[in-house]
């Protein structure tokens, strides 16, 4: 009977434990899942850097990569050594620039494997209040989900939508690749560069659609993806502050 009372006794010990344990086993996967995607976000403009082509186009990509890079390893600096995040004012952003800015840097990503990369803008003067340096990020990993997982040729449309605006990203289909495209140079470099994520830039994409009040969805089927980003725009006020 002592023996039994003993053993009762241990229980709330051995489940405080437990629990303890688990909490651990929590943080530690919530750290390496932040870790993963600063180090995801870091690798992004790096590759631009490292495709950028020459002529008019180098100039720009160079410097929005660059400033891209450095807020991320920004971030993966803090991961590492836990410091507090710095303070991140939100402003008022025009839209069109920041997806002009970013179908600059992919297109000579798309080319390389053997594709295209084509952008429509009918969302007027859309402004949005956020923080560039992630609606950029998302984006980006918008167009380079569909080049590394789709078709070659990658189309990219901006629109009103509800009172806000709806970015779409679609490419044609992994059936439509020329078997060639195999042996592309980008395609050796998605390979170095990790190309067998686990959903750190969509998951990227979703917390900062969530962030902004916006939506994300993506479909796929054998004739491609469609990646729908929706954002709302900025009020009167923010809008003339802009």
């Amino acid at each position: 009977m002592i023996e039994l009372a003993q053993t009762f006794a241990g229980w709330p010990l051995a489940a405080t434990l437990a629990a303890v344990a688990a909490a651990q086993g929590v943080r530690a996967g919530r750290r390496r899942s932040s870790l993963n995607e600063a180090l995801h976000e870091l690798r992004r403009p790096l590759q631009t850097i490292a495709l950028a082509g020459g002529g008019a186009e180098r100039a720009p990509v160079l410097e929005s990569s660059v400033r891209l890079a450095a807020a991320a390893l920004e971030r993966l600096e803090r991961e590492v050594n836990g410091a507090p995040a710095l303070p991140r004012p939100a402003e008022s952003i025009e839209l069109r620039a920041l997806l002009d800015s970013a179908a600059r840097r992919w297109r000579s990503r798309a080319s390389l494997a053997g594709g295209s990369l084509r952008l429509r803008w009918r969302a007027g003067d859309a402004v949005v209040h956020g923080h560039r340096v992630e609606l950029a990020q998302a984006l980006d990993n918008l167009i380079v989900n569909a080049i590394e997982h789709g078709g070659p040729r990658i189309w990219i449309d901006a629109r009103p939508y509800k009172g806000g605006v709806r970015i779409v990203v679609a490419d044609s289909g992994r059936d439509s690749r020329p078997p060639a495209r195999r042996e592309a140079p980008a395609e050796a470099i998605a390979r170095l560069s990790g190309r067998q994520s686990r959903g750190h830039g969509l998951a990227v994409v979703r917390r900062v659609a969530a962030e902004h009040g916006g939506r994300f969805a993506l479909r796929r089927s054998t004739r491609g993806s469609l990646a729908m980003l929706d954002l709302p725009l900025c009020g009167r006020g923010e809008r003339a502050a802009a």
